[in-house]
This record gives C-alpha cells, sequence and structure tokens, in this order.
C-alpha cells in the first residue's frame, strides 16, 4: 500500500483567499500583479504552500507507523535524511539533513517510516531546535527504545540571503535521550558513525 500523500486541507480549502492575498503581497511590494510573469504567481504559490505545509495535517505518531517486535537491542542509525522546512520568524526556507540513531528495547520500526516521521515535522512553519526534540519525543512516545540520538544539520536562508548573509553556514542541533545520556562509548559510536 502506498504511503499516504498529505497537503495542507486548510490551503486547498481555502485556495481563493489565500490567491488573493499572495496577489495583495504583490502589488504591495510593488510589483505589476497583471504582468505576464506574474499571473499564474498566486495560484502556483498556494499549491506550493498545499506541499510544503502538509506537516500541519500529519499526525507524526501514525506517520511512524506500525512497529515490529524483534529482539535486536543493537543500534541502529538512519542518516542523510534530507528536509526542507521554514523557517518560522521569516518564513524563509531552512533545508539539511537529519541523523537519527536509537537502540531498540524489543521494537523497531520499518526504515522508510523516519524519513516520513521528518516530513511530518518539518513541513510546516519551524525552528530546528523544535524539529531536533520532536523527533527525538516522538520516536521515545512510539518505540520506548533504550535510547535516542537524533542530530539536525540546516542551512537557513535568513541568514544565508538576508540579515548577517552568512552562505554556507549551518548550523547543528542535537538531542539525546536515554542510554545516549549516559553511555559515552553509545554516543561516540553514533557520532563516528553518521559522519562515515
Amino acid at each position: 500500500m502506498p504511503a499516504k500523500e498529505y497537503r495542507n486541507e486548510r490551503v486547498i480549502a481555502n485556495r481563493e483567499k489565500v490567491e488573493e492575498h499572495v496577489r495583495e503581497i504583490l502589488r504591495l511590494i510593488g510589483e505589476d500583479v497583471d504582468r505576464e510573469g506574474l499571473l499564474e504567481t498566486p495560484a502556483r504559490v498556494t499549491r506550493m504552500y498545499e506541499e510544503i505545509f502538509s506537516g500541519y495535517d500529519a499526525d507524526p505518531r501514525e506517520v511512524l507507523g506500525v512497529t515490529f517486535d524483534e529482539k535486536h537491542e543493537e543500534l541502529v542509525i538512519v542518516k542523510d535524511i534530507v528536509y526542507y522546512s521554514q523557517c518560522e520568524h521569516h518564513m524563509a526556507p531552512f533545508f539539511g539533513k537529519v541523523h537519527i540513531g536509537y537502540i531498540p528495547s524489543g521494537k523497531i520500526a520499518g526504515l522508510s517510516k523516519f524519513a516520513r516521521l521528518v516530513d511530518a515535522v518539518t513541513r510546516k512553519l519551524q525552528v530546528q531546535e523544535r524539529i531536533t526534540s520532536e523527533i527525538a519525543d516522538i520516536m521515545e512516545d512510539v518505540l520506548k527504545p533504550h535510547g535516542i540520538m537524533v542530530v539536525v544539520e540546516g542551512e537557513h536562508m535568513c541568514m544565508c540571503s538576508r540579515g548577517v548573509k552568512k552562505s554556507g553556514s549551518k548550523t547543528v542541533t542535537s538531542a539525546v535521550r536515554g542510554i545516549f545520556r549516559t553511555d559515552a562509548a553509545s554516543r561516540s559510536e553514533f557520532l563516528s558513525l553518521v559522519k562515515e
């Protein structure tokens, strides 16, 4: 069964109003909303909002999906999960990679579910720190593992294309739960494998 494709239902239900507001913003910044290149822009932006803000209609715990009983109690890592989000302070894009490691305690999830979890958490107005904690908290709640470590790398357009204009700078955040808090060897193993 294919994965459910989430869209922002509020944007869909209010498509005409969203398009009107986009048109008004274009007018207010000094654009000619009737010029050829902008005629379809409000509709395009609205369709984009349906997709990039689809996280509002996804239940991340449900997205993590069906779990499986499995006796494996060693480190599992899913790394380099690419994400795209929108900064809640400027509505500017930020993007990067999420690295997830956990030590199961008898329950695992399908590997693709971690990518879906990342999408469900990132496809809304966000801050990177919250993304990191939400992923760890949801995994802790659903899988109840011995430990979880989540590292999120991000490049923020609100820092690169405006303000301080420091292109190429990256922000790294982490969330540490369970055994990873107290066991330096487990933490080091995760971090060394993520760097490979």
